[in-house]
């Protein structure tokens, strides 16, 4: 193994740390956060072991939906700063080993963006066709639509023009036409335009609407031989724009199973997205931790796509920016983890959704946090954690969808959590209350203590770092007679780890066996003191505590890493 390789695909081992500017730090007292402020916490997040920033909107918007109904592409919303401020921001970033990120919105934009404005103005506006309209009535769409509970289908009416665009989200975000390749041009002048100002690449948003029927079919392909050659012109442009011989990276947001995900990726030429999000592995998990059943998590892990080429990647993820979605489950079991970790209705969204973050899911419980977060960066990929994670903020119920997991970032006891010195009736939204409040959960405070989940995050970010197994190997599940408990090893370029996971609140005793391996072979714990060895059969047994769990490297003569 050289670890010197590592370095060719550097996402692959990454820990990427996802953020909105306006609920992180405010710098100038306005009580909206900024990349001022930004900037000044770029050292914590290093101290935590964060490689990558992936950005949410920090566009000018109308903010109907946090930014992502964005009004100028190329624009800095003036409340976060200014180009010269993201600037900075991302030199120093840079300076601290932390690549950037930041999202390209490719399905929709805001309906106050100039495009719209001129494509209703007239059904002979040069810009019509940067939209997808419709002259006949459409038929029921509202199974389509992405929030059943706020739009009845993915048709609006146009009184103006006396015709009905698409939009497959808010009606306000209507969808761009990107059969049209003057659309296509723009969206690569945006990449452009961020890659010269640093960017290291693009978290993609809502990819599979972006290529969907009803956005591509309703017009002429022109030079497209099938949608998804959109995505390899845009890959394309990435690898021959981007610094550090095409470093720059596509994250893509793909809410598919996994064969379906493949096509995404491009399949054995591995031409479109670098990455992709694994939904279908994050349902799954939700669904063993409230069965307290590991099985659901080694079936995903079972159905994942081999051969991929070398350069793709999935991204795992526990919670991030939106509800936690279970659309890819039965709804059988979309209701088991209802019961167990949101039987109220105020808790749910959109019918397939939770609206709460991790900790108040699991009662505060830090073994069970912690297990939770072990399993994150153990998973074969590469980890993404959503502010706050890493000191366990819960949520506000109260607040509208999504803004329950938006609150400003909680950096000290202190006035507004250390956010923001304005008042608070000035802040984007009000800050968790009750038990996950700033006064019991701080940035400040966890720092101080050993104990902490942010300490522990801070663990796991270090050892995964120096494990390349976890983000370049291949997964084995190995079997064990406890269902509650996943044993899986990491294996790559003969080096390898067994990692092992208790969902449950009993301790367990867990026999396994690695026959390929020699007798006597050792296996150190990264996370503990603690060794153990293989007996002639390759057999060995680990202790597991309740919510327990172990991270076990096989040492290896000629290994240089410390253990």
């Amino acid at each position: 193994m050289r670890i010197a390789d590592t370095a060719d695909l550097w996402y692959k081992n990454a820990v990427v740390y996802c953020l909105d500017v306006a609920t992180f730090l405010d710098s100038d007292g306005d009580g909206v956060g900024d990349f001022a402020g930004l900037t000044q916490r770029v050292d914590y997040l290093a101290e935590v072991g964060v490689t990558c920033l992936w950005l949410m909107p920090f566009y000018p918007s109308p903010r109907l939906d946090d930014g992502y109904d964005v009004q100028d592409m190329y624009g800095v919303d003036q409340r976060y700063g200014d180009h010269g401020d993201v600037v900075e921001f991302i030199r120093v970033a840079h300076d601290r080993g932390i690549r950037v990120i930041i999202d390209l919105v490719i399905n929709h934009t805001s309906e106050r963006h100039p495009w719209f404005r001129r494509s209703r103005s007239s059904r002979d506006s040069p810009y019509r066709d940067f939209y997808v309209w419709r002259s006949d009535t459409p038929p029921d769409t509202s199974d389509q639509t992405m929030f059943p509970d706020v739009e009845d289908g993915i048709w609006s009416y146009d009184e103006k023009t006396g015709e009905h665009y698409l939009h497959h989200f808010f009606s306000h975000q209507p969808d761009l036409n990107t059969a049209n390749p003057q659309v296509r041009e723009a969206i690569e002048r945006t990449m452009g335009f961020w890659l010269q100002m640093g960017v290291d690449g693009f978290r993609v948003d809502a990819v599979p609407f972006a290529l969907n029927e009803n956005t591509i079919g309703l017009r002429e392909h022109r030079d497209f031989e099938e949608p998804h050659d959109y995505l390899r012109s845009l890959r394309g442009f990435l690898q021959r724009r981007s610094s550090g011989n095409g470093a720059g990276i596509m994250l893509g947001e793909v809410n598919l199973p996994h064969a379906e995900q493949v096509d995404f990726f491009g399949g054995e030429a591995g031409d479109q997205l670098t990455m992709q999000f694994d939904f279908l592995t994050n349902q799954k998990t939700f669904l063993a931790m409230a069965r307290q059943d590991a099985r659901p998590i080694a079936e995903a892990l079972r159905a994942r796509p081999r051969g991929l080429p070398e350069t793709c990647q999935y991204a795992n993820f526990l919670r991030n920016h939106d509800e936690l979605t279970l659309d890819l489950l039965s709804d059988s079991e979309r209701e088991e983890i209802f019961a167990e970790f949101g039987p109220e209705e105020e808790m749910q969204l959109f019918g397939r959704g939770l609206k709460r973050r991790l900790p108040p899911m699991v009662d505060g419980d830090p073994r069970r946090l912690k297990m939770a977060y072990s399993l994150l960066f153990a998973l074969p990929g590469t980890p993404v954690m959503f502010y706050g994670e890493e000191i366990g903020m819960g949520e506000r119920l109260d607040l509208e969808g999504r803004a329950a997991v938006r609150t400003p970032m909680q950096w000290s006891a202190e006035k507004n959590g250390g956010f923001s010195a304005a008042r608070p009736s000035r802040l984007p939204r009000p800050l968790v209350e009750g038990p996950y409040g700033p006064e019991h959960v701080n940035a400040a405070a966890a720092r101080r203590d050993e104990d902490s989940l942010l300490q522990h995050v801070t663990r796991l970010c270090q050892r995964y770092r120096e494990s390349p197994e976890l983000g370049w190997g291949e997964v084995e599940v190995i079997e064990q007679p406890h269902h509650q408990v996943l044993v899986h090893r990491m294996t790559w370029r003969g080096s390898t780890m067994v990692l092992l996971h208790n969902l449950a609140p009993e301790p367990a005793l867990v026999g396994f066996e690695l026959d390929d391996l020699e007798e006597g072979a050792e296996l150190v714990d990264l996370l503990q003191p603690g060794t153990c060895t293989l007996d002639a059969s390759g057999h060995t047994e680990i202790g597991l505590d309740a919510y327990g769990h172990r991270w076990l490297r096989v040492r290896r003569e000629g290994d240089a890493r410390l253990v």
